[in-house]
């Protein structure tokens, strides 16, 4: 019941659908599932089961917990579901053939059923990740529809002192930022208009590497670095210029030059492993983070 209802506030957006699918599902892959495997075993006749037992309730861990990590958007979600998909197949099931193999009076209906339920449980982890991948997606999309409807606000407001060297380079930047967007949706064969009027028009947005890769072939410097570049050239001019001390303190996160845990800073863009949306996206943040720079100096 708590799962169910959960399900429910889920898909209509209503708040406590979290608590009640992470409580729901924990409960029941830590209690429910092993006190129904106990009981099974205990009423079963034959003892020499115990292992099928054992790798039932494991494999009943892994799936439903990348399902509840991949709902709730949790970190290594992806990592989760990429394990809980051929867990059944490459574990539970040959476990299962092998035991019921020594059974004598074992029904193949049986193992008829077991693929069967296989069958339907990747059936549903795939779909869950399609749509789960999608709806994020879409809130990604209408992300960008509002960066799109604040540059065209921003048009009003000049920049006041567009002579200093801070909006001279953030001009720079612009226009190195332009021709990146330009490459990546010349490879899905649109033009920055058709992106911009409607961020929907991309046919692949869920698609990776793609940005990356059209970066990779960019003019004379190979994956972006131009723009990682010049955004460091911005960030160290922000910082000499006077009157910029509080915007030089916030600029690395606005310009997402915040060092990672390696120390290292690398653009989003950069990520072989990033949608081809949030690419896009990430340009478009950017774009807008640099015109309000400009429209504050």
């Amino acid at each position: 019941m708590v799962i169910l209802l959960g399900t429910i506030f889920k898909v209509n957006h209503m708040p406590g659908a979290g608590i009640m699918l992470t409580a729901g599902l924990i409960t029941f892959v830590l209690i429910f599932i092993p006190l129904g495997i106990i009981n099974s075993y205990k009423g079963d006749g034959n003892k020499q089961n115990k292992l099928l037992y054992i790798i039932t309730g494991i494999t009943c861990f892994v799936v439903f917990t990348a399902m509840l990590f991949k709902i709730m958007h949790w970190p290594y979600a992806g990592l989760w579901l990429t394990i809980a998909l051929p867990f059944p197949y490459v574990v539970f099931l040959p476990v299962f053939l092998v035991v019921t193999s020594k059974d004598k009076n074992f029904n193949i209906y049986n193992t008829v059923f077991v693929l069967f339920l296989l069958a339907v449980n990747s059936v549903f982890s795939a779909m869950l990740a399609l749509s789960v991948s999608r709806e994020r997606i879409n809130d990604s999309l209408n992300l960008a529809r509002n960066y799109n409807k604040t540059e065209s606000a921003l048009v009003v407001f000049p920049a006041k002192n567009s002579e200093s060297p801070v909006c001279v380079k953030i001009d720079e930047v612009l226009k190195i930022l332009d021709e990146y967007r330009e490459i990546i949706l010349k490879k899905e064969e649109l033009t920055v208009s058709e992106w911009k009027d409607n961020p929907g028009n991309i046919s692949r947005p869920e698609s990776t590497q793609v940005a990356a890769r059209a970066l990779e072939n960019a003019g004379d410097s190979p994956a972006g670095t131009r723009l990682y570049n010049g955004l460091k050239s911005l960030l160290s001019e922000i910082e000499k210029t006077p009157g910029c001390e509080t915007l030089a303190k916030s600029a690395p996160a606005i310009l997402d030059l915040e060092p990672d845990d390696q120390g290292e800073t690398i653009t989003t863009i950069w990520n072989m492993s990033v949608s081809l949306a949030w690419a896009l996206i990430y340009l478009e943040d950017l774009e807008t983070n640099l015109k309000l720079i400009q429209a504050s100096l």
